[in-house]
């Protein structure tokens, strides 16, 4: 995780609470938030900052600037320097200032602005659209992550046009460059007004992609990532369009795996207001994946499981059907007697649905319980 200045800390705490709740909050019954814990912050910057010191020595014997004042911060003819470098026809000499510019992002809040106001953004931009060197590439990349982490500084970045150079190191860049595009790209989604030019810059589909093909910290990148973006209808039709709901039937499929409650998650929010992606999620055999969920899985992917089943059901006959016939209502039955108030009310919901007579079926929905 970023290390934190102490000054700061109450009101990042703050802007966690606000994010977590916009992300979760699911409308599972109770008034109560569903929990933010399946969307861990995995954008954090994975690079050892031990060596920060070395690296400013290092770079101090290039240039007369003093690295550092007295209480240990980069003074501005530092970061001036540094972003000077930037530009250089040394590639060398460009990968000493990325570093260190993505060390000083990562580590002190206060640098990030600092940094951005220094005018680094820009030229950070321009080394990941050539991609000339792809550790370069990969550390332009996570520079420019570790800027967005200050608010203050998402506007300008998209505005100096990231959108599209992260969505290519997002395509083509090595697997840590692709994760930490991925991150950014979430960074800047959380600003309500960029959701839409980043689906339009084509960020879903190596979204999807990342999802799944990439390793464990690619995967959960790119489902946060997912699930930020797809809060925009234009953005979750082209999810479906992208074969996102085929990848989620199989994550939510593998109930040993870590990602069973991110993927319903993302699931979730796709099917709630989306006809296509209802139709997808039965097309690729969601709803006996939903089913099993409601039998075996924890408590948390039951409550979700039923909100997905309850948004299928709600309109469609046909789903109810279906539904009932894969022996949904007897473990709906067993949740409904849980104490969680909202996992209750939902579940209950549901099981009167299912209940209803079929609109061409001529029989009680009900019967199809026993075979």
């Amino acid at each position: 995780m970023e290390t934190e200045n102490p000054v700061d800390l109450a009101h990042l705490q703050s802007r966690r609470i606000n994010r977590s709740l916009s992300f979760c909050d699911l409308g599972l019954g109770g008034g109560e938030p569903f929990s933010p814990s399946a969307f861990r912050d995995y954008s954090s910057d994975q690079f050892p900052s031990s060596s920060t010191q070395a690296r400013r020595r290092l770079l101090a014997g290039c240039t007369s600037v003093p690295p550092t004042t007295a209480s240990d911060s980069p003074n501005d003819g530092f970061i001036s320097q540094l972003v000077s470098d930037l530009a250089s026809c040394s590639i060398e000499e460009q990968r000493l200032a990325v570093m260190e510019i993505r060390l000083l992002a990562k580590n002190n809040p206060n640098d990030r602005y600092r940094i951005a106001q220094a005018g680094a953004i820009k030229p950070l931009i321009s080394i990941i659209s050539s991609a000339s060197d792809p550790i370069l590439q990969e550390h332009s990349v996570t520079a420019i992550l570790n800027l967005s982490l200050c608010d203050e500084n998402k506007e300008a970045i998209v505005a100096l046009g990231a959108v599209k150079p992260l969505v290519k190191a997002l395509r083509v860049g090595t697997s840590t460059a692709k994760e930490n595009a991925a991150c950014a790209l979430l960074r800047l989604s959380q600003m309500e007004q960029n959701k839409a030019e980043i689906g339009r810059s084509g960020a879903i589909p190596p979204l999807v992609g990342l999802l799944e093909g990439g390793g464990p910290r690619g995967k959960n990148d790119a489902a946060t990532a997912l699930y930020s973006l797809c809060s925009l209808k234009e953005n979750k039709v082209r999810a479906v369009q992208a074969g996102l709901m085929k990848t989620l039937v199989e994550l939510m499929a593998d109930l040993e795996s870590t990602m069973v409650d991110k993927a319903a998650f993302v699931a979730s929010v796709l099917v709630t207001g989306l006809e296509e992606a209802r139709a997808a999620l039965v097309e690729e055999g969601g709803i006996p994946v939903l089913v099993e969920i409601v039998e075996v899985g924890s408590q948390r992917q039951k409550e979700i499981a039923v909100v997905m089943l309850l948004e299928l059901c709600e309109d469609s006959a046909v789903y109810r059907t279906m539904v009932v016939r894969e022996g949904a209502v007897p473990p709906l039955v067993a949740l409904s007697q849980s104490r969680t108030r909202r996992a209750k009310q939902k579940t209950e919901k549901l099981i009167e649905l299912l209940r209803k007579r079929s609109s061409y079926g001529g029989g009680s929905a009900g019967s199809y319980v026993s075979p």
